[in-house]
């Protein structure tokens, strides 16, 4: 067996105990390096955030209603007769007192001749009672000079005239009287029939000029029920079948008829204004709250209010559903925070909202709330214009705690 030199074993020992010394040196570094990351603070966390602003607010209520016209009629005749002439047909624009048709009605000229000629004869009994009236005074002048002549020399001379001839005399002046009497009677029967007759021919005059069916309003023609040569009944008797000629829409002025619930009752006023928005046409008119039924639906619990809309250029068409936004309540330039950002509370008056400070920590904060809509809250105490608010989720944020703020683009688009 060959024994290794002393000298080599001495070296390799060396290298032995130098190598364990670098791994030791090497193993304890990693150690302490990894100590030293365990320790380090995490970093902060980014959290979206919006500003307190001053903004005017306001709460609506949106109702569905279908458009009507302001006016719509069926056009009836007054009296029957045949359509001679119509002159419109559905979609023309007519103006008041147009002559939409004309009606054929033979007889009702020899009714018109009927009544002129009534009234010639009555004015003819009324000439000859006044020749009546002036014999009859003719008459009862001489009958009273007669009997005023006999009395008088009666008076003068008595017993010259005997008393029996004065009461003749008498008689016959108080028989005339009453006849100037009958004659002013007559007379006046006689002027009283020239006036029934000539009302009489001014009726038969003014049914002949329903013969004309006039546009009682400005409007648009939606249906027309009847053509030239169409026998229209009169429209004045409810057990007749009588047809329409035309239907006649007022469609420059429109109106909504809206189903108000209970709870926004009391704020609907009359000239309230409100934002009329028509989905099918993607654009907004101004309405106006013109009337309402002042009571409440018992089936609903609702209450019919009536919005005008004036439609000029005839866009918006009878029938078409619009939108329309109540303004509840409103409030002028108060500090608002979105939605998001607000934790309310049992009682809906007050919530917390978390604080970005100006040193970048969290800082929860009671708030007094007021007026709420779909994206905005009232703010009445706690904030001040400017703060900065979180919107994100808030739920591992604590007071003191460092973050990062960030206006994200739902905070931006919710001022």
């Amino acid at each position: 067996m060959i024994t290794p030199p002393r000298k080599f074993l001495f070296q390799m020992s060396s290298v032995l105990l130098v190598g364990t010394a670098i791994l030791f040196s090497d193993s304890c570094s990693k150690t302490s390096k990894a100590d030293a990351e365990a320790t380090k603070a995490p970093d902060a966390p980014t959290v979206a955030v919006a500003q307190a602003t001053v903004e005017d607010l306001s709460r609506g209520l949106v109702l569905t209603a279908e458009f009507k016209p302001y006016q719509e009629v069926d056009l009836m005749a007054k009296v029957a007769g045949y359509v001679k002439q119509i002159n419109v047909d559905v979609g023309d624009r007519v103006s008041e007192g147009q002559v939409l048709a004309i009606l054929e009605i033979p007889e009702m000229a020899d009714d018109r001749a009927r009544a002129q000629a009534a009234i010639d004869r009555s004015q003819a009994e009324v000439a000859r009672a006044q020749d009546q009236v002036r014999q009859a005074e003719s008459s009862h002048e001489i009958a009273h000079l007669t009997f005023t002549r006999l009395s008088d020399v009666s008076k003068q001379k008595p017993g010259l005239i005997a008393q029996q001839e004065i009461d003749d005399a008498h008689g016959k002046d108080l028989i005339a009287e009453a006849q100037v009497s009958g004659a002013k009677s007559n007379l006046a029967a006689a002027q009283e029939q020239v006036h029934v007759n000539d009302a009489e021919l001014q009726r038969i005059k003014t049914l002949f000029d329903y013969t004309k069916v006039t546009a009682p309003f400005t409007g648009v023609v939606t249906k027309r029920y009847a053509d030239k040569g169409s026998m229209i009944q009169a429209g004045t008797s409810s057990s007749s079948q009588a047809m329409p000629l035309v239907r006649l829409s007022q469609n420059s002025l429109l109106r909504l008829i809206l189903p108000v619930p209970e709870s926004a009752v009391p704020t609907i006023h009359l000239g309230q204004q409100v934002d009329v928005s028509v989905p099918t046409l993607k654009r907004s008119f101004p309405g106006k709250v013109e009337r309402f039924s002042d009571k409440l639906s018992l089936a609903t619990r609702t209450m019919d209010t009536e919005v005008d809309v004036t439609n000029p250029s005839l866009v918006i068409i009878p029938g078409m559903y619009a939108e329309v936004d109540l303004s509840l309540d409103s409030r002028r330039g108060v500090l608002v925070v979105p939605v998001p950002a607000v934790d309310v509370g049992s009682d809906e008056s007050s919530g917390q909202v978390a604080v970005v400070t100006p040193q970048n920590q969290i800082e929860m904060r009671k708030v007094q709330i007021g007026l709420q809509t779909s994206t905005r809250v009232e703010i009445r105490s706690g904030l001040k214009e400017g703060d900065l608010v979180v919107v994100g989720s808030r739920s591992g944020l604590q007071s003191g705690q460092e973050v990062k703020p960030k206006i994200t683009a739902m905070a931006a688009s919710s001022q």
